[in-house]
């Protein structure tokens, strides 16, 4: 469970400028964009990939961003049972490449530069996925680090594998592995590379000591890249630690299309479902500032094929008012929003949801958000049906927002009194950004919700 803590808000608040964003801010509003993981998993190819960000670059103009590459592009036989037999693929310098067959733009030692050239053509940012460390088989050959005297040995910490993924050795906190980050940061974003999402680092185990040298090797780079870190849960009494480093920082373990999960293992939440990440979200919500975005992770919604990182393929398992729910949330607590289904099988419901401008709008321009008050009675009480939000944007004509949503297995109605919004007490009219109409002024906010659902009112 996570633990909050006041002295850890405080120290949050106090925290320098970080040394990812000391020159400037690479995600001054929550990242908006796709990721290949929940759809394809270890098997994303070019082909793949470029059918999916022509989709997502004809939402350009929603805010729509960075097209990210998850896990396994550096290998030639991604379901191969061993990592020798995966085949990774590294240069002269133990650097994971990728493989040319899957992505054929590469070859010749041109890497993901022309592909991310392609990608920057339709104003769009290019992203990739690594496991923190240094690859195994690079280790026993020993391979130099470009521009050093040091050797793949100096920088491997065989103290600290990844626990799920037998690929890589940590690296030590010495000048050897910093100059291995250093020189894997420098050439990919001499590619062009926009983000980052490294694995293994943000919880099980937490490796402070490699995101400090990830975010040391992109600040050397000159080049704006926005580092984020999985997976969760990331505790919350490194919240203003990991702020220092990181724009994005995962808050759960792997978040899939269930509404509730069971775990036979008491210690582990994975997978998470959508009824777990509303107390989540909001315990994390007084660390959200321009920057810093704590992420409750992808977006499992749409179809995920046809190989998605966890299951078989499938359309979303959620209801549409599970899925509305769910980006509803998302938006309004100001997280990122990183859309993981098959955008080539996109759905006319989840583009609706992907294309609706003031809620997205509201998830860029929002300044002020935080959840409601909850009745003095259910405080604590885990059971209780009902979560509110509120936020508002900024500028000369800040525009206000309640979210209601209904956790309970049946269809409900709420009559809220505007105070649990964080509103004086007095009466408003309200318009319902989903359904497009307008509520009567009144003294309290009476909703009907179905099972799962979910209300986004804009206050008049």
């Amino acid at each position: 469970m996570l633990r909050t803590s006041l002295f850890s808000a405080l120290l949050f608040a106090l925290v320098p400028v970080s040394i990812a964003q000391s020159s400037q801010n690479p995600a001054p509003t929550p990242p908006l964009g796709w990721n290949s993981w929940d759809s394809y998993g270890l098997t994303i190819g070019e082909a793949d990939y470029r059918a999916n960000t022509k989709v997502l670059a004809g939402m350009r103009q929603y805010g729509w961003q960075y097209s990210v590459i998850d896990e396994g592009w550096y290998m030639q036989d991604p379901f191969a049972d061993s990592v020798e037999a995966k085949k990774y693929i590294w240069d002269e310098n133990g650097i994971l490449i990728p493989d040319g067959k899957r992505f054929p733009s590469s070859v010749m030692g041109a890497g993901f530069k022309p592909l991310a050239d392609w990608v920057h053509a339709f104003g769009l940012k290019f992203g990739i996925h690594i496991v923190r460390g240094i690859p195994r088989q690079v280790v026993e050959q020993n391979l130099p680090i470009a521009g050093t005297q040091f050797h793949a040995k100096d920088a491997a910490d065989l103290t600290s594998p990844c626990p799920w993924d037998q690929g890589n050795w940590g690296i030590k906190d010495n000048e050897a592995g910093q100059a291995y980050y250093d020189s894997m940061l420098k050439l990919y974003a001499d590619w062009g590379l926009d983000y980052i999402k490294v694995d293994c680092i943000s919880d099980h185990p937490y490796r402070v000591t490699e995101i400090r040298q990830i975010a040391e090797a992109i600040r050397k780079t000159g080049r704006p890249i926005v580092l984020s870190l999985s997976p969760g849960p990331t505790q919350i009494e490194h919240a203003a630690e990991i702020a220092k480093y990181a724009q994005m920082w995962r808050i759960t373990d792997d978040h899939w299309d269930g509404w509730k999960f069971e775990h036979k293992d008491p210690k582990s939440e994975f997978p998470v479902g959508l009824h777990d990440e509303f107390d989540r979200i909001a315990a994390w919500s007084q660390y959200v500032r321009p920057g810093s975005w704590p992420d409750p992770d992808m977006l499992p919604e749409g179809f995920l094929g046809p190989h998605p990182g966890l299951g078989e393929a499938r359309t979303s398992r959620y209801t549409q008012d599970e899925e509305r729910s769910e980006f509803t949330l998302w938006a309004i607590s100001r997280s990122p929003l990183i859309l993981g289904d098959n955008l080539t099988k996109l759905d006319d419901f989840s583009r609706s949801l992907y294309t609706n401008k003031e809620v997205l709008d509201l998830n860029q321009q929002a300044v002020e958000s935080k959840p409601g008050l909850l009745p003095k009675s259910k405080e604590n009480d885990k059971e209780f049906p009902q979560r509110y939000w509120y936020a508002s944007t900024g500028g000369p004509k800040p525009k206000h927002y309640v979210a209601v949503f209904n956790l309970a297995d049946a269809k409900t109605t709420a009559n809220l009194p505007w105070m649990i919004f964080h509103l004086p007490n007095k009466s408003y009219a309200a318009f319902d950004v989903w359904n497009q109409k307008q509520i009567a002024k009144s003294k309290t906010l009476q909703v009907d919700l179905p099972a799962h659902g979910c209300a986004l009112l804009r206050i008049e």
